[in-house]
């Protein structure tokens, strides 16, 4: 059973460390975008003046025996969502795992969209509609800033909880200067964003 573990942890660090490059290049293209002066803004680009609400997207597992890998992340997640309650902000959340939906429900915070049993791989289509659920929410001002808790990865003793802003994008979050460019889209680009 070690030998199996073992090789089934190998196969997963494989696969996390060839979508990195993608996920960040993603990343640094919406970082881009987010910097171009168009004339046309998405709604994802703009920034909401105040804040009444939050979209909280909390990526657990679905079983324990993991450490304090969930015990880490819920205990952020736990953190900022009494702050932002203090603050009087309405909060929405989607749970994706298993111990991340139980425990918000025993919160008794507002699981507007949860996915369980993903299994060691995840499909794309299991958690569009979750995940669609909370973008939604944004673009019907139902909350104004939406944010994505989940473990990152560094080392098999070491992970780290994190707490990302998906929306509104912002250049500068996403790690460039604060410059600007224009881009020229083809199609229009409406069509494209």
């Amino acid at each position: 059973m070690e030998m199996v573990a073992a090789s089934k942890m190998r196969k997963a660090q494989e696969r996390m460390r060839h979508s990195r490059p993608y996920g960040e290049k993603i990343r640094n293209v919406a970082a881009h975008i987010s910097h171009a002066n168009p004339e046309y803004r998405h709604p994802f680009l703009i920034e909401r003046d105040t804040v009444k609400g939050v979209g909280m997207i909390v990526v657990t597992t679905d079983k324990g025996l993991c450490g304090a890998l969930n015990t880490n992340l819920l205990r952020l997640a736990l953190g900022k969502y009494k702050e932002w309650e203090a603050q009087g902000e309405k909060m929405e959340v989607c749970a994706i795992g298993g111990k991340g939906f139980g425990f918000m429900q025993r919160l008794g915070a507002n699981v507007v969209s949860h996915v369980v049993q993903l299994g060691d791989r995840p499909q794309m289509d299991k958690l569009i509609g979750a995940v669609k659920v909370m973008l939604d929410g944004y673009t019907q001002d139902r909350f104004d800033r939406l944010l994505l808790f989940y473990t990152r990865f560094i080392n098999t003793m070491k992970q780290e909880p994190v707490m990302e802003q998906l929306l509104p994008l912002s250049g500068e979050r996403l790690g460039l200067p604060a410059s600007h460019w224009d881009y020229l889209y083809e199609p229009e680009a409406k069509v494209v964003l």
